[in-house]
């Protein structure tokens, strides 16, 4: 009988992991609940690998050797249920891909919020030293399919703790966990240990030939770590302290150690500006240090890094007011990063679907920082009772060109217009990133 492989979820790891299967030799079947976008569609029709979208069925289903599940698809789904009642066996994309590596190098990175700008970031010094690698994972191209379609010699990875939930085997020759805060706490039975447990999966198989960089600051993780024993090396990064080995920033430098390799820089160069940029910056310092990179690399690459998308991204100055897309800022801890690092008064656009949050969180900020709030959502009820008092006024828009425009009119010269809404976007548009757009072609057309 040959090896069946079923992949539940027709996004991008699913059909990732559909290809290299195929590639591997496995019998291949996709099957999506919901509707597959036409671009993936035809690269499964391309590779002969039979799909169906719309339902499950379930005699195909459970012919599975293994299943592969989309990362989206959480543990309540009657299928999952399903699946686990039968004893089949369920990996993540990153397994499977970890499985065909070879003898590729994987930096993989993990926490709440500043993945996505630290994985950008290691990916661009590694290409900044002319090393052949490729930028893989959560942050936008299948793991799976870089293997099968372009294997390199270095995978810098961004890594979400769904995807760690289904592991076995796979492991990362230097992992970085940055912090943990709640966040997507109804997919762990708001079991916040449980959310904890998945995100130290990142250490997972790791061994003494390898590295664990860890943000010493964030008690969460510090916490854990007392009660467990590692088996890798350890790179704390803090503000704190002086780390034998690691990273720290004393008085405006950042200083790298990694036993003999000194390196320093200026704050001042990093383009990445606010504290928590400072510690994505460490972090990839440090993981840059473990791979060989030169310090002149390392400081090149700080110095001119671009920021990415809808994190944190510089839109337009219009009349003096400058716009900020933050559209990636999809929870109340990535909103206070946000707000931590502007030095102008702020005109706040916030809103969407929320994913449970506590707004107080990001009071005292919103207190110093904000002149005005523009809600952006359906229901902006919670976002009226956590802040009416403390800020006036809070208006309710329903369409980002109505945001935007209504920013406009509260802001005067020398203020910023801030899209970090703090929720999800699905109630008004597609995803973060059309909710991001939408923002951008508003601010345009002023």
């Amino acid at each position: 009988m040959s090896y069946r492989l079923i992949i539940l979820g027709g996004g991008e790891s699913g059909v990732g992991a559909a290809l290299l299967g195929k590639q591997q030799g496995y019998d291949v079947f996709l099957s999506d609940a919901g509707f597959i976008n036409e671009k993936y569609k035809s690269e499964l029709s391309e590779h002969k690998i039979e799909f169906e979208e719309g339902g499950h069925t379930r005699e195909k289903i459970f012919s599975a050797t293994e299943i592969v599940k989309s990362p989206g698809i959480p543990e309540k789904n009657e299928m999952i249920k399903a699946i686990r009642a039968k004893q089949i066996p369920v990996i993540s994309e990153i397994e499977l891909a970890y499985r065909f590596k070879g003898d590729a190098k994987i930096v993989a990175i993990t926490g709440s919020n500043g993945k996505s700008t630290t994985t950008s970031l290691i990916y661009h010094i590694c290409k900044t030293a002319g090393m052949d690698c490729a930028l893989v994972g959560n942050i936008g191209y299948s793991f799976a399919k870089q293997i099968a379609e372009n294997p390199k010699p270095l995978y810098v990875a961004e890594i979400s703790s769904f995807q760690l939930d289904d592991i076995k085997d796979f492991k990362a020759d230097v992992s970085v966990l940055l912090n943990i805060t709640e966040d997507h706490l109804d997919r762990y039975d708001y079991n916040f240990e449980k959310y904890i447990d998945s995100k130290f999966r990142i250490l997972n198989n790791q061994t003494d030939k390898d590295y664990f960089i860890y943000n010493a600051d964030d008690e969460v993780i510090t916490n854990r770590l007392e009660k467990i024993t590692l088996h890798t090396n350890a790179l704390p990064f803090t503000m704190k302290y002086e780390p034998t080995n690691g990273g720290y920033i004393k008085g405006k430098n950042m200083m790298l150690r990694l036993y003999e390799e000194r390196i320093s820089m200026s704050i001042y160069d990093f383009v990445l500006k606010g504290k928590h940029n400072q510690y994505n910056t460490m972090a990839a310092g440090i993981a840059a240090t473990t791979l060989g990179i030169r310090k002149e690399k390392i400081r090149d690459a700080v110095a001119d890094f671009k920021s990415l998308e809808h994190r944190m991204e510089f839109v337009a100055m219009v009349r003096g007011v400058e716009f900020i897309n933050d559209s990636k800022a999809t929870n109340v801890n990535s909103t206070w990063f946000a707000l931590e690092s502007m030095q102008k008064p702020v005109v706040l656009i916030l809103g969407g679907l929320d994913k449970g949050n506590n707004y107080s969180l990001i009071e005292g900020l919103v207190k110093d920082k904000v002149k005005a709030i523009v809600c952006l959502g359906v229901d902006n009820s919670k976002i009226h009772k956590a802040f009416e008092g403390i800020v006036s006024p809070i208006v309710d828009t329903a369409s980002a060109e109505d945001a935007v425009q209504t920013s406009f009119k509260l802001a005067t010269k020398d203020d910023v217009v801030l899209l970090s809404p703090a929720c999800a976007s699905f109630d008004l548009f597609k995803n973060y990133e059309d909710r991001g757009a939408q923002f951008k072609a508003a601010v345009k057309n002023l």
